[in-house]
């Protein structure tokens, strides 16, 4: 049920992500991907490194993976220009 639950956030937060970001969406599954690499990242970063937590809960989640999709996908997006 987690790995639905996953695959859920990950594609809100890569749809986010493709939005915020225009033209740096990958479809539906590059999305989904991005947002689920980008939420491992957020939460990484969050937990580990800042020791931050925007608080528990499906929203946040998907807030955190969202932040970290856009992330990559601004990451992706300078590396493809270089």
């Amino acid at each position: 049920m987690e790995f639905i639950i996953y695959l859920l956030v990950g594609a809100i937060a890569g749809w986010l992500a493709g939005v915020v970001v225009k033209g740096g969406g990958f479809g539906l599954i590059g999305d989904i991907v991005v947002g689920v690499v980008g939420g491992l990242l957020a939460g990484w970063l969050c937990a580990h490194v800042l020791n931050f937590s925007l608080g528990s809960g499906i929203i946040s989640q998907i807030i955190t993976s969202a932040i970290g999709a856009i992330i990559l996908l601004l990451i992706i997006r300078l590396v493809k220009r270089a």
